[in-house]
């Protein structure tokens, strides 16, 4: 019995409902538009309450979308401008030491390369066609990177000071104290440099810098090679051995500059 009374009101309900919408469809204009106007304000205006605010939520998350994606663009943008003036003050860093260097050389793009000697050598977009050979020092704005090893055609490799065959002959800038500077640690993996083969009786205060001396015909003298940071080791009334903080990191260098004149005194190239 509940059921069919309960569709017994549907039926009236439903039937109602279509007397009412012939009688607003026949009705005049005016009163149509005082029904319409009558039922939007009482009983829809729940519902157009919900549907306005629905729209106001995906208003504002859509705007909230595009202030993110400004956000993000913009951010993106001023990192890849810091990167992009980097690289530019480092590439005029490098014309400007070419334009003080008298001998010849050559400028190469220092080459990525995954191997088991990566960082302790470089690849290096320049090679024989370019003029460069074997023993070639390698610089940067910065100072010595190291001297290369082997050469292709338009290829080159260069050891630089982290490996543990780098040695260079090194000096003051005073040309007072003279020593052998090469990689420290086991197997030159230890980012740092050492001064090695300076006598007991000299000593080289903390910050002082030390350039290659340009003994033995490689290296060019007055190249920058790093500045002291303390005593690491010392033997009593023989020598001393020093910390060196070198004055390049090969990873922050993507340019770099091949000498393939004859080695001379770049003292002044460098601003010392």
């Amino acid at each position: 019995m509940p059921e069919r009374f309960t569709s017994r009101w549907d039926t009236l309900a439903f039937a109602v409902c279509i007397v009412l919408s012939l009688a607003a469809r026949v009705a005049p204009d005016g009163v149509q538009t005082w029904v319409a106007s009558g039922t939007r304000n009482t009983i829809l205006a729940p519902l157009l309450e919900i549907q306005l605010q629905a729209e106001r939520f995906r208003t504002s998350r859509a705007r909230f979308a595009a202030v993110v994606a400004a956000r993000d663009s913009a951010a993106l943008g001023a990192m890849e401008l810091g990167a992009v003036r980097e690289e530019n003050n480092r590439l005029r860093e490098l014309l400007g030491l070419g334009a003080r260097i008298s001998t010849r050389y050559v400028t190469a793009e220092v080459l990525h390369q995954s191997s088991p000697v990566d960082g302790l050598t470089l690849l290096l977009a320049a090679g024989a066609n370019d003029g460069v050979r074997p023993m070639a020092p390698v610089l940067s704005p910065a100072g010595l990177l190291g001297v290369v090893r082997t050469v292709d055609g338009d290829r080159s490799i260069a050891v630089i000071w982290r490996h543990p065959d780098f040695r260079a002959s090194a000096m003051t800038l005073e040309a007072t104290v003279f020593g052998i500077v090469g990689p420290a640690g086991a197997g030159g993996v230890e980012p740092v440099l050492e001064l090695t083969g300076v006598p007991f009786g000299q000593r080289v205060p903390n910050g002082t810098w030390l350039f290659t001396a340009g003994f033995g015909g490689v290296y060019p003298r007055g190249v920058p090679l790093g500045q002291v940071t303390g005593v690491a080791d010392e033997i009593e009334g023989l020598s001393r051995t020093y910390w060196v903080q070198p004055a390049v990191h090969p990873s922050a260098v993507s340019h770099a500059i091949i000498l393939t004149g004859p080695a001379l005194d770049l003292t002044d190239v460098f601003g010392q």
